[in-house]
C-alpha cells in the first residue's frame, strides 16, 4: 500500500476525533459562537478570521478587544472602531497597523451598508439557477477589499493561499458541524472549500505525502484540497481539522 493510500486512511481516522465541540475552545471560532443574529456571526467570524495569524495568546486578545455586545451592523455604521482603532502608525498587532485595521473595517462597512449583511454580498455575486464556488466567492471578497481602501489585512487577490478567507468560508458554509455554522451552505457548494493552507498545514501534508509543495500559495491549496477530495468528494476541508490536529497532538 503507497505512503500516500496510507496518508489518505490515516486522515479519515482522525477526522471526527478532532471535528468535536471541544475544538471551538481557543480556537478563533469560538467567538463567532458568542453572539446572537447570523448578520452578527458573520461580522465577527470575519473579524475573527482575518486577525487569527501568529500566536493565539496574542491574536486571541485582539479579537477579544472588536468584541462589543450589540449590533455589529450598527458599530461599523457608526464607526464606533475608531474608539479601539483610530487612523494611526500606531502598531495594532503584528503586521497591522490601527490605520489597516481601520480601513478594513470601513470597507467591510462600506459592504453593510450596500448589501445589508455579508451575505447579501455574497447573493449578489451568485448566478440565482446554482450554487457559487469557493474560488468566486475568495475573488469577491479580495476585490472588494482592495477596490475599497483596504490592504494588508485581506489579500489583494486570490494569488496567495488566502488561509483566512478560507477559513471563514469554512465556517459560513459547512453545515452539520459542531464548529462550522453553514449559514452560507445553500449559497456556496461545500465540495468547492479550499483547505486553508498555512505552513503548519503544508508541513503536515507534505509529512504525509500528500503533496510536494514547498511554499503556500493557491496552486498549493488546490492540490491538497483536490488530494483531500479523494476521501470527502462532498466535504474536502474536512480535512482541515486532522491537519490541524496532527500538529498539536506532536
Amino acid at each position: 500500500m503507497g505512503r500516500v493510500r496510507v496518508g489518505l486512511m490515516y486522515l479519515t481516522s482522525l477526522a471526527n476525533k478532532y471535528e468535536c465541540a471541544d475544538f471551538i475552545n481557543g480556537d478563533p471560532s469560538w467567538f463567532m459562537h458568542q453572539v446572537e443574529g447570523d448578520s452578527n456571526k458573520e461580522i465577527l467570524a470575519f473579524i475573527a478570521s482575518s486577525l487569527s495569524y501568529g500566536s493565539r495568546k496574542q491574536f486571541l486578545p485582539k479579537i477579544e478587544s472588536l468584541m462589543i455586545n450589540g449590533d455589529y451592523a450598527k458599530w461599523l455604521k457608526n464607526r464606533d472602531y475608531e474608539k479601539i482603532v483610530p487612523h494611526t502608525d500606531e502598531c495594532f498587532y503584528r503586521l497591522y497597523t490601527k490605520a489597516m485595521m481601520n480601513d478594513f473595517l470601513n470597507a467591510l462597512a462600506q459592504m453593510i451598508e450596500q448589501y445589508g449583511s455579508m451575505r447579501g454580498f455574497i447573493m449578489s455575486i451568485k448566478n440565482p439557477d446554482k450554487k457559487l464556488s469557493a474560488l468566486d466567492a475568495i475573488k469577491a471578497l479580495t476585490a472588494w477589499f482592495a477596490s475599497h481602501g483596504s490592504t494588508g489585512v485581506i489579500p489583494k487577490d486570490a494569488t496567495s493561499s488566502c488561509k483566512r478567507v478560507c477559513m471563514f468560508l469554512r465556517w459560513m458554509v459547512r453545515d452539520n458541524s459542531p464548529v462550522d455554522l453553514g449559514l452560507w451552505s445553500d449559497l456556496i457548494d461545500k465540495s468547492t472549500l479550499i483547505i486553508p493552507m498555512d505552513t503548519h498545514v503544508l508541513q503536515e501534508a507534505t509529512k504525509l505525502g500528500l503533496i510536494t509543495s514547498k511554499c503556500t500559495s493557491m496552486n498549493a491549496a488546490l492540490k491538497l484540497t483536490k488530494k483531500l477530495r479523494e476521501i470527502w468528494p462532498d466535504d474536502p476541508v474536512k480535512g482541515d481539522f486532522t491537519l490541524f490536529g496532527l500538529g498539536v497532538d506532536r
